[in-house]
């Protein structure tokens, strides 16, 4: 198997590296292509990794390259992991919303819409080149943030593509552990857009006997609970539901505003994160995964990257959290939206499976960013000042005539910085 990753010279690549390695038996990798335009990191990021295969005795080889079309070429799948304009251009992403007093984000609001902006076109010319040059029936794995808008951007040009998140597979795991089960022992309901979830439901299996503990979690540990997902108790009581994380973004914006104003941006802190694993990338003697990565994020990506490319070429028909069409799963939606929900996995084709109806505040809430996600990717492909301004006005975040024409300058502007282009 050849598989490629675009954006491989990420720092998050050797968490990849990792997961390759210790699961090869269930992804046996041939050639990893690590596609990247940074000589520097391409070279760093390369070396750890075929450190990393050779400590572990993975048989497969370990290509680096900045032409695209070589790595792709006769891929069986290609992952993407791009940042187009670096940290630097996620910092803006956190702070040029302030000035309005809204939040910065790379994924939500004004600056997940701007970096949108940025990735959309640089995916979508990329994933033409998968197209021309990978095999026929070569997947698209997008990491890309913001990845409900990037997939649905893939799909929408006719791409074979799944979206992929982490925020599942870490609820997954840390059940998992709290209960003494397997991974696999632990079914979720999860149900929502890519970084706009909740479970509702946690269903664990052991002793042969499957029990969804949520109630429990609830009840007994209600604290304890509503602190490891960031949330007030008495929400959690009301929606019988834990929200992800990236919730609060909604339900606790002035909070969140509050903490961003006195607080390092998270693009700082990345930025010395990745400073440092850069130096560790490039001492010869390392050859395991740094232990500076787990506060880089992406926990069990790679589990989650290999369990979905196994299941995509392998026909496992086993069932994953992914980002995939709506086609009917929330009636309120769009056929072709992409929801995150979980979905059974084949080669031939990805299947959301049923979920239960979803409460009045949750539908609204989704239907809201929803109608956001398909403006703002309406603007990515087509451009114009007053498709920006649309897309801004829709957000729940901004929702205001006057602040979205003043935030669409202020996009503008700190976007021009990173790319070449305006519009």
């Amino acid at each position: 198997m050849k598989l490629t990753v675009v954006g491989g010279g990420s720092t998050y690549t050797p968490e990849l590296v990792d997961g390759f390695s210790r699961l090869r038996d269930v992804l046996p990798i041939d050639e990893l292509w690590l596609v990247d335009p940074d000589p520097e990191r391409r070279e760093l990021v390369g070396g750890i990794s075929r450190r990393m295969f050779a400590r572990s005795g993975h048989p497969g080889t370990i290509h680096v390259t900045d032409d695209l079309r070589q790595g792709v070429e006769d891929a069986d799948a290609v992952m993407f992991q791009l940042r187009v304009g670096g940290q630097q251009a996620r910092h803006g992403d956190e702070t040029f919303p302030h000035a309005l007093c809204c939040i910065g984000q790379e994924t939500t609001g004004p600056g997940g819409f701007a970096k949108a902006l940025r990735t959309v076109p640089v995916v979508l010319e990329a994933a033409e080149m998968v197209r021309k040059y990978a095999k026929p029936d070569a997947w698209i794995v997008d990491f890309t943030n913001p990845v409900g808008i990037v997939t649905r951007a893939l799909l929408e040009a006719g791409h074979r593509a799944v979206g992929l998140c982490n925020v599942a597979i870490g609820f997954q795991r840390r059940y998992a552990d709290r209960y003494d089960v397997a991974p696999e022992a632990v079914r979720l309901d999860h149900v929502g857009l890519n970084h706009l979830t909740w479970e509702r439901g946690v269903h664990v299996t052991k002793d042969g006997v499957e029990t969804d503990v949520l109630p429990s979690l609830l009840r007994d540990h209600l604290e304890e609970t509503a602190i490891s997902v960031h949330a007030d108790p008495r929400q959690l009581l009301m929606q019988q539901a834990l929200p992800s994380y990236y919730l609060r973004y909604y339900y606790a914006f002035d909070e969140v505003f509050r903490e961003q104003i006195f607080e390092p941006t998270r693009a700082q802190v990345v930025y010395e994160t990745e400073r440092a694993l850069l130096r560790k990338y490039a001492d010869p003697a390392v050859d395991t995964k740094p232990v500076e990565l787990e506060s880089r994020g992406g926990a069990y990506y790679s589990d989650a990257a290999v369990n979905v490319l196994a299941s995509l070429t392998t026909n496992k028909g086993d069932t994953q959290v992914l980002n995939v069409r709506n086609d009917g799963t929330m009636p309120f939606l769009p056929d072709d939206h992409v929801i995150e929900v979980p979905t059974v996995v084949g080669s031939a084709g990805l299947t959301a499976l049923p979920i239960e109806p979803l409460p009045a505040d949750m539908q609204g809430l989704i239907a809201h960013v929803a109608g956001y996600e398909r403006l703002a990717l309406d603007a990515a492909v087509h451009g114009g000042r007053d498709r920006i301004v649309r897309a801004l006005l829709a957000h729940p975040m901004v929702g205001q005539f006057e602040k979205a024409e003043k935030m669409t300058d202020l996009l503008l502007a700190d976007n021009a910085k990173h790319l070449a282009w305006a519009r």
